[in-house]
């Protein structure tokens, strides 16, 4: 794995990250993005979604049981898809 340093500003912090080699070789082929941009909108993108499903959960009124209970209903519904889709190829 390769360390890529996120690079500092006034008033930003360095941060170290490790990326497989297999990335690091791939990510070379582009050496015109600014890889340390990337990560740093994506980390605030991920922050941001997180402190939307906050929100989200503050006013949320779901059970556990509730939500096993949706989690059984998709995953049901995943399964009957898959196999239409597998018998689709079949034919």
């Amino acid at each position: 794995m390769k360390s890529h340093t996120i690079s500092s500003v006034i008033g930003m912090v360095n941060m170290t990250l490790s990326i497989p080699n297999k990335i690091h070789e791939e990510m070379k082929k582009y050496s015109e993005i600014r890889w340390s941009e990337v990560a740093r909108q994506a980390i605030v993108k991920k922050l941001n979604d997180l402190k939307i499903l906050e929100k989200i959960l503050e006013k949320s009124t779901l059970r556990e049981e509730d939500i096993d209970e949706i989690d059984h209903i998709i995953k049901a519904g995943l399964l009957v898809k898959h196999k239409k889709l597998k018998k689709m190829k079949e034919n």
